[in-house]
């Protein structure tokens, strides 16, 4: 057990003859009293100091400990955000290319019955081509024909007549 300040201050020493100065022992006693005591309070400083320290250092501790699971945290975070941003991406680009493809679709079905259609009114336009010739043809034919002078000869003598 360490001593204290209070054992040197009773320690009590036997007396023998031609023994030393009790005054310069005792005054002795006292500064080695006072260096201990200064020691002993220096000690518990240091101590205390030592704990704030340490206090101080387990915070740290914890809040790196802390911040290293939140960075973590983040970076998985950030990487699952990434993932899913591809994804979707994906997903998009997906949805655009059928998007695309159905409008192809759509546009080549138009563009094809458009064609159709326009082949179909060329046919219809030929025909009525065909027949309009013919009727024209058959009309001057009936017009080159004699039977028209007659009438014609006809109609002015009945103008003639009326004059």
């Amino acid at each position: 057990m360490p001593l204290t300040p209070l054992d040197i201050h009773n320690k009590e020493f036997s007396r023998k003859l031609r023994g030393y100065d009790e005054d310069e022992v005792n005054e002795f006693l006292d500064q080695i009293i006072k260096d201990f005591e200064a020691l002993i309070r220096e000690n518990k400083e240091l101590q205390n100091h030592a704990l704030t320290l340490q206090e101080k250092l387990d915070h740290f501790a914890n809040l790196e400990e802390t911040l290293s699971k939140t960075i973590i945290v983040a970076q998985e975070a950030a990487d699952e955000v990434k993932n899913n941003a591809k994804k979707e991406a994906q997903l998009i680009l997906k949805e655009a290319e059928k998007n695309a493809d159905r409008i192809i679709n759509d546009s080549l079905a138009k563009s094809r019955k458009v064609a159709i259609e326009i082949e179909e009114l060329k046919k219809q336009a030929s025909i009525y081509r065909t027949r309009f010739r013919t009727l024209v043809e058959a009309q001057l034919e009936l017009l080159s024909q004699d039977g028209w002078d007659g009438l014609e000869r006809a109609e002015r003598a009945e103008v003639k007549e009326l004059y």
